[in-house]
């Protein structure tokens, strides 16, 4: 240290300009936002965050400048997104550990916050009580490893096989990941394992969206498959 300075170090200077950019709130409700994966218009997230238009704007080029959104212009709609899984996977385990918010205030709070925490996407994984359930029910039959980090076994393998979900194996991304679920406190499966199943939920309909945020609803259908291929009891998933 030279006359109070410090010297120059990329990267703490890099992990500062992050730092830097999530440390404001209206920039944090984006992000938590789209944690549910898709594409939002900044009108839509101007509106969820309560902000100006114009407010919104800046926010967001300050996020996608710094490499947290990306970005895509249909007519005079802009549209953005979390940059990729690990933008999220940094944002959710940001989220799991920070304490618990204060009550809710309203019934319609109160509603929202209990169907996230029993079912809610995360970035393209399932969490809340509902991840965690299947979590542990594949851990259970022997599908996946958490002795020493998550791995799907040679059984688990051919479970998704059976259970016709298709997994990429091609990209960098790892086959199955522990993602530190934020209202259970405990890890749910992501990576590409977790995505495939949820993205499986979704299009056969064993889970559907529900509110305007992240929160999923399991259905008849998912019950009852859930149960024949997981042995996952209906009242864990209501």
């Amino acid at each position: 240290m030279l006359g109070g300075m410090t010297t120059e170090n990329p990267r703490a200077a890099g992990l500062a300009r992050l730092a830097a950019l999530v440390a404001d709130e209206t920039r944090a409700v984006c992000l938590l936002a789209l944690l549910d994966g898709r594409a939002w218009t900044a009108g839509e997230l101007a509106r969820h965050a309560g902000v100006a238009a114009s407010t919104l704007s800046e926010h967001l080029d300050r996020l996608v400048a710094g490499g947290l959104l990306t970005e895509e212009r249909q007519g005079r709609h802009r549209y953005v997104r979390l940059a990729d899984a690990r933008i999220a996977q940094l944002v959710e385990d940001l989220a799991a550990r920070v304490a618990p918010g204060t009550r809710p205030r309203t019934l319609r709070q109160a509603g929202a916050g209990s169907a996230m925490a029993r079912g809610r996407t995360c970035y393209d994984h399932l969490a809340g009580r509902l991840g965690i359930a299947v979590t542990d029910a594949l851990t259970g039959r022997g599908l996946l490893r958490q002795d020493t980090g998550f791995a799907l076994t040679d059984a688990g393998l051919r479970w998704f096989g059976t259970a016709g979900i298709g997994l990429d194996r091609r990209g960098r991304r790892p086959l199955a990941r522990a993602c530190l679920d934020w209202t259970e406190r405990r890890p749910h499966l992501a990576g590409v394992a977790g995505a495939a199943l949820c993205r499986h939920a979704l299009d056969t309909g064993w889970c559907v969206r529900i509110g305007t945020e992240r929160a999923v609803k399991v259905t008849a259908a998912g019950e009852r498959a859930l149960s024949e291929l997981l042995g996952i009891e209906a009242e864990v998933l209501r």
